[in-house]
């Protein structure tokens, strides 16, 4: 049964995959449309066609390898110098611009003047190009509220769910044994020096009454030194006296939930009860929010990440919680989710959660101002109106259309390093992948 819950996981995530790459695309194609840009593809997926139908002027269709999808616009480059289309050089990095530039008009047909792609305004390009994102952002935004608001989120209580035996670095956690972490030369946590225990519920710190986590746990990280601590215990108030020390420990947002990185502060020792609770809008879009600014700092730490990738691929090395992930990654572990022994509600919910993550990853990964992603063609429409204006306002000749097509060498040299990362990650979520328990 495990493991066809597995196979049921990823087969729904593929399929939630494969919805997010339509409507990102979906995005694109309609506004091409409607600024009368002709569109002769919209697919999804690469490789070998397996179906297709032609409607209008546009075929659609599926593809055998369910890893992206694109349409195809026409007159996406604007013409060489020379007023051609397909200027031939000995010099490969003008073959790889003539080659972009021929691609962009091969299937150009009579009546096609006025319906390609660079034609268009700056603003109107950028609409094209920002559709795209744009939707996996909605996307993103309406599965993330509607878990928040109408399920809930896993949410720490003041309460405590267990007291930890020692102190023990964040950084150290992953190479201990899980079961048995602590040795002989860890000091003991002040939590249980103190005389802390599970179900002890905290109602005031220093003097100051306890409203809820976040505030919790601000107190205890900046509030290294001795403490005066009430909690709840069976029906009754017990005064405790703590001495906090300090200790690296996970980064935390604004709601004190944990994220990626470590920071050195103030340290009790004793992991917090949870519960689901539903959000109110405000807080959905806090909790968004936070979100937002996590995967933003995660994307723009990439690089950083690309040893120990590499050591996990292929040192054996322990593969990190926040490791990145691609496709096959996350595919697995939305088997692991539909593999839990969770009520099943919980387990839809965590897959709804995994896919709205996808979505809003996908909108920030194409907002990169390099080609060939949608970002790096904004960009280019960006600077053609900048240049435009300019010439404007100081009264000189229109300087054209910004020819994106130009920078196609670095487009190439940047599509060689995602492809490198990605088969880095492929061949590490293959041979050591992360888990959901960890």
């Amino acid at each position: 049964m495990t493991a066809l819950m597995t196979v049921l996981g990823i087969v729904v995530f593929v399929v939630g995959l494969m919805v997010s790459i339509a409507w990102h695309e979906l995005g694109h194609l309609s506004t091409a449309k409607m600024f009368k840009i002709r569109v002769p593809q919209y697919m999804v997926g690469f490789g070998p066609t397996l179906w297709s139908r032609k409607k209008g002027d546009t075929e659609y269709g599926f593809k055998a390898i369910p890893l992206g999808g694109y349409i195809r616009m026409i007159g996406m480059f604007p013409p060489g110098e020379d007023g051609r289309i397909t200027a031939r050089s000995t010099s490969p990095w003008r073959s790889m611009i003539e080659d972009a530039r021929s691609a962009a008009f091969e299937e150009l047909q009579p009546g096609d003047e006025n319906r390609l792609f660079y034609t268009r305004k700056p603003w109107k390009r950028v609409i094209v190009m920002f559709a795209g994102p744009f939707m996996n952002l909605i996307l993103a935004v309406a599965l993330f509220l509607g878990v928040f608001m109408g399920f809930g989120v896993n949410t720490n209580t003041t309460v405590i769910g267990q007291v930890s035996d020692c102190v023990i670095s964040q950084a150290d956690t992953s190479k201990r044994d899980p079961a048995n972490p602590c040795t002989a030369k860890d000091p003991v946590a002040p939590a249980k020096t103190a005389g802390f225990q599970a179900g002890d519920k905290f109602l005031s710190f220093d003097g100051r009454p306890v409203k809820n986590w976040a505030e919790l746990s601000e107190d205890i990280r900046t509030g290294a030194g001795p403490a005066t601590v009430v909690v709840e215990r069976d029906g009754k108030q017990v005064t405790l006296h703590p001495t906090i020390t300090t200790n690296v420990v996970a980064k935390t947002d604004s709601q004190g939930n944990y994220l990626d990185g470590t920071v050195k502060a103030g340290f009790l020792g004793f992991s917090p009860a949870s519960h689901i609770e539903q959000l109110g809008f405000g807080a959905s879009v806090d909790h968004m929010g936070d979100m937002a600014r996590q995967g933003v700092s995660s994307l723009v730490s990439l690089p950083k990440r690309i040893p120990d990738l590499w050591n996990a691929a292929f040192n054996g090395a322990p593969r990190k919680a926040d490791s990145p992930m691609g496709v096959v990654g996350a595919a697995r572990v939305g088997g692991e989710v539909f593999a839990l022994k969770e009520p099943a509600i919980d387990r839809i919910m965590t897959m709804v959660l995994l896919v709205a993550g996808f979505n809003l990853s996908l909108f920030l990964f194409n907002m990169l101002p390099l080609l060939p992603l949608d970002g790096g063609h904004i960009a280019g429409a960006l600077w053609e109106s900048l240049r435009r204006h300019t010439a404007r306002v100081f009264r000189k000749p229109d300087p054209g259309p910004f020819d994106v097509a130009k920078l196609m060498p670095v487009a190439y040299v940047v599509a060689g390093i995602f492809v490198s990362f990605t088969l880095l990650v492929l061949i590490a979520d293959v041979v050591n992948p992360v888990k959901l328990s960890s």
